[in-house]
């Protein structure tokens, strides 16, 4: 897989996507994160990537010429099967949408910032726009780490246990069950004794149980997107 990210803030990647999961991933040639500057892509002796918008409103608004650029020349390279813009106003990102686009080959994420882009660029070369929340970010370059995270985790290999990734949150759209470590007892805390039990069917059981009460408790409207 290989995700190609667009900023005008590239500097914000560093220490995002070259450790932990992430940096073991592209160690292990699961993926390959490649972080695009805009601005060498402007036409201007200023490398200018933002003007000022037609009809009085404030702020700056990241330009059309240079983003096209981009897109083109990336697109000349390979194809790509999603073009996604961070925005607060797209489809909100979550667990089934990273489990999609772990299986894809290659993403481009255009990452926002000042006032929005040139709207003729979701018109005409985006494919799909998505939000991490209900609430504005400086710009997108944190969503698209998180998007990155949350999508490199999903490919086999990413993680030593794949069935760690598998039985995260929101998975079958059910919060996880709790868990312990060491030691079973600490100032009078224990660990449920069924986990220390080594019956698995009936650990898999309270799992489960455990799960359906979280959900149901503390993201009850998990439980109605399933209706």
């Amino acid at each position: 897989m290989r995700i190609d990210i667009i900023s005008v803030l590239p500097q914000m990647f560093m220490g995002l996507v070259d450790c932990s999961i992430l940096k073991r991933a592209q160690d292990k040639s699961l993926v390959k994160i490649v972080v695009h500057n805009l601005r060498d892509y402007a036409t201007n002796k200023h490398r200018n990537v933002d003007d000022y918008p037609f009809g009085g409103e404030a702020g700056m608004v990241m330009q059309i010429e240079p983003i096209d650029n981009a897109i083109t020349a990336l697109k000349q390279q390979r194809n790509y099967d999603e073009i996604i813009y961070t925005s607060p106003d797209g489809e909100v990102f979550n667990q089934k949408i990273a489990n999609q686009m772990s299986a894809y080959e290659n993403i481009i994420i255009l990452c926002g910032h000042y006032k929005g882009i040139d709207y003729r660029v979701r018109e005409h070369l985006i494919t799909r726009e998505i939000s991490i929340g209900d609430y504005v970010l400086t710009g997108g370059e944190l969503a698209a780490a998180v998007m990155a995270d949350a999508i490199v985790r999903l490919i086999p290999g990413a993680i030593g246990d794949e069935q760690s990734a598998l039985s995260d949150s929101f998975q079958d759209n059910l919060l996880a069950p709790p868990v312990y470590t060491r030691p079973a007892e600490y100032k009078g805390w224990k660990v449920p004794d069924i986990l220390l039990s080594g019956h698995q069917a009936k650990i898999d059981e309270w799992k489960l149980h455990q799960a359906i009460e979280r959900t149901e408790r503390l993201r009850p409207d998990l439980l109605k997107s399933e209706e």
